[in-house]
């Protein structure tokens, strides 16, 4: 007798293979890059690589080569640690290569650090070592191979789905079953019932928050979750907390650790959820999660200015973004993109999460042991030294927009020549335009979402550049957002206020500030939030301290 459950496992089977079966179009990791001024990471970033990665061994030996590069010209140290023991040194230099002929059939992982006390780390990569007999090796790897029996699958699979849902007479061939059913199939309703299943699957292990543990700790999700995670959990100071949020500009630019000791004798605490690619969409959704009841801060500085979004990143943010999201957000966040195709994936991904995390569930079953030690070596390495900035400028550093010609200044290493020629990106028209609408758009919203709370919202530009002379980047502050919006704000720094920093001397490459610029726009930034909160009738812990404190501030950016 044909059982009524079969149809409905077999719908569910279905779904979950077309699921897996999704080649994924973009990986979600901080090296990788989408140029722009809000890209996925901050140009120049460093890293090593492995080739190969999968060493085939003769005689129980192979070989590698390693390749690093810090992306800034400051000093690498390469560590390498065999199957979880000891790091032991390895290489170093900017850059470099290097062949580590003792490969055995072991796992071995390379980690770039910035100091050689192993408290930064900048990149890593995992060797594999196997035998020389093993079938994968010889022939096509494991995951070609899984890919090409999950297609197998998901044919068989499909054939029984529409063989058991048929109606009428079933047939007597291979499987065998009776000639006639005494039970209508309901189709209908076993297509129904399946795909319920499967959301409820979905549900499960994506939005209950199951599988964020062991996200990719460099991927954008599992940043994002990560960041997000802690700002929650952290507990409160005491002070009044200001929350900045911002993209790779703001992460370049802004130090909460310098912004602290300036304001903290005037009773401030600065937090900072500034995240290289991060667009006004993914703000809004931060802020909600950090703050649902929207009395947490009492202020939050909001960034605009000029920029663009390239609509190839679509997927990129909604990954970055999908472990905020919730089942209600299916419109509200799809309304966020301007193509059809990113509105559609951005729908998905409210309902069926997981299919925004596709491409890190591959990476996962593809290196399980790798991800584990990831995440278990996560917090050591977020709890090194104070992120300071790039420590050079480009100072004798010319652009030419006539021709697009660069003329470097000789100090500059080929690599950093590299990622200032990486930087040089001219939008089109769409994208600046996206970017501006995204600003138009999230930025009122986040307003909104604060109309009737205590905590004051403030509208900061960011400085443009050291060549305005790009294209797109000469545009005036107000054409970014419409006066209506800026008015409705508890204060807005004016457009002209971080002017004095558009210079060469201040940045490292077309977009980002340098070590120099970070304290340079922090100071101003804190002194700016200090001297209007207290206009604004806010009343700080202890005044006195506060008026010293913009004081100093002023003193310091004289004398600079």
């Amino acid at each position: 007798m044909l059982s009524e459950p079969r149809p409905v496992i077999a719908v569910v089977a279905v779904c979950v293979g077309m699921y897996l079966g999704t080649a994924p179009t973009l990986r979600a990791a901080p090296q990788e890059n989408i140029s722009g001024s809000n890209s996925d990471r901050v140009s120049g970033a460093p890293v090593i690589t492995a080739k190969p990665e999968r060493v085939t061994l003769s005689d129980g030996r192979g070989s590698t080569e390693i390749e690093w590069d810090t992306g800034n010209g400051s000093l690498g140290f390469v560590f390498v640690t065999d199957d979880g023991g000891k790091p032991v040194p390895f290489a170093n230099g900017s850059r470099g290569n290097q062949v580590a002929p003792w490969i055995g059939k072991h796992s071995y992982v390379f980690e770039l650090y910035g100091d050689d006390q192993r408290q930064t780390l900048l990149a890593r990569v995992t060797v594999f070592g196997s035998d020389e007999s093993t079938s994968s090796q010889q022939t096509l790897s494991w995951q070609v191979v899984a890919r090409w029996a999950l297609i197998i699958g998901l044919a068989a699979v499909l054939y029984f789905a529409v063989y058991l849902s048929s109606t009428g007479p079933v047939r007597t061939t291979f499987p065998t079953e009776p000639t006639t059913s005494p039970r209508q199939l309901h189709v209908a309703r076993n297509l129904f019932l399946g795909i319920a299943a499967f959301l409820c699957v979905d549900g499960a292990i994506f939005h209950s928050g199951l599988y964020v543990p062991i996200l990719a700790p460099n991927s954008y999700a599992g940043r994002v979750a990560k960041i997000t995670q802690a700002e929650k959990e952290r507990a409160r100071s005491g002070l009044k907390e200001v929350l900045v949020l911002g993209d790779s500009r703001i992460a370049e630019g802004f130090s909460a650790t310098l912004a602290n000791e300036l304001g903290s004798p005037a009773g401030l605490k600065f937090v900072s959820l500034a995240e290289p690619a991060a667009s006004a969409n993914t703000w809004y959704y931060m802020v909600r999660e950090v703050d649902p009841t929207t009395r947490r801060y009492a202020a939050i500085v909001v960034p605009y200015g000029i920029g663009y979004e390239p609509n190839n990143a679509d997927p990129l943010r909604i990954s970055m973004t999908a472990p905020l999201l919730r089942y209600g957000d299916c419109f509200h966040f799809a309304s966020g993109f301007q193509r059809w195709s990113g509105r559609f994936r951005a729908f998905i991904a409210c309902i069926l999460r997981g299919s925004a995390y596709q491409d890190d569930v591959a990476d996962l079953l593809a290196h399980p042991v790798a991800r584990m030690r990831s995440i278990r070596q996560v917090d050591k390495m977020h709890s090194g030294r104070e992120y300071k900035g790039r420590d050079y400028d480009l100072v004798g550093t010319s652009y030419d927009a006539a021709t697009g010609q660069v003329t470097f200044a000789p100090k500059l290493t080929e690599a950093q020549r590299l990622a200032f020629r990486k930087s040089l990106i001219q939008p089109s028209q769409s994208d600046t335009e996206y970017s501006l609408k995204l600003q138009r758009d999230w930025i009122p919203r986040i307003m909104d979402r604060y109309s009737h709370s205590p905590t004051a919202i403030v509208l900061t530009p960011l400085p443009r550049g050291p060549f305005l002379e790009l294209a797109g980047f000469s545009r005036g502050y107000e054409s970014v957002l419409p006066s209506s919006v800026i008015q409705r704000t508890s204060f807005s720094l004016p457009g002209h206020t971080f002017d004095f920093l558009e210079q060469p001397q201040y940045y490292f490459d077309a977009f980002h500030l340098n070590a120099k610029g970070r304290q340079k726009f922090t100071d101003t930034l804190v002194s700016e939030l200090l001297a209007r909160l207290r206009s604004a009738d806010w009343k700080p812990k202890g005044n006195s301290e506060a008026e010293l404190a913009v004081n100093g501030l002023r003193a310091t950016n004289d004398a600079n």
